[in-house]
């Protein structure tokens, strides 16, 4: 046991004769500055589904789906900035042939007026075919600063496929939203 203990008392001396707390705060700080910047790398290019694929359809499940889906008005579109997919091709849930769904979005909270509830929508821009130019729709409701990028409707999210070029945008709903605490 004696032996051992000279050997771990020699390797921490060694290792407090050559370094210092200046050197450690140094390593460490360079290493959260490193992960700070993790979120700023580029996006992977999607390369799980061949171009063009076609996706299965998303249903919303809800009985009653009121509105004309051709119209900045319709419900789903509460926070939408951009062409409705609905009039390029497509639909609320699907992108228009020759297009891909991008893997990366942002989200919004609509009021069916069917059953006054409010919905988790999951906005998906369609990519890899220059702009439709019909049915341009941007309302803001609920949008947040940039800093808080899945809340906020002003980017281009075609950067997980094949193209970074813009089509139009969907309307899926991926669930109820919570009730708020009275």
């Amino acid at each position: 046991m004696a032996g051992f203990d000279k050997i771990t008392e020699g390797l921490t001396r060694s290792i407090a004769r050559g370094t210092s707390r200046r050197s450690l705060l140094a390593t460490l700080g360079a290493g959260i500055t490193g992960a700070g910047l993790l979120p700023v790398l580029p996006v992977a290019r999607a390369s799980t589904h061949p171009a063009g694929a076609a996706r299965p359809p998303v249903t919303s499940g809800l009985a009653q789906d009121p509105g004309d889906r051709t119209s900045c008005d319709y419900w789903r579109y509460c926070a939408i900035d951009g062409f409705l997919c609905t009039c390029c091709g497509g639909s609320v849930n699907v992108c228009p042939p020759g297009t891909e769904m991008s893997p990366i979005t942002w989200i919004g909270t609509c009021t069916n007026p069917a059953d006054n509830r409010a919905y988790v929508i999951s906005y998906n821009d369609c990519c890899g075919v220059t702009s439709c130019g019909q049915c341009l729709c941007n309302r803001n409701e609920g949008d947040r600063p940039q800093v808080r990028t899945q809340s906020n409707n002003d980017y281009n999210w075609c950067l997980g496929t094949e193209s970074s070029v813009y089509n139009c945008s969907t309307a899926i709903v991926v669930g109820v939203a919570l009730e708020q605490p009275k």
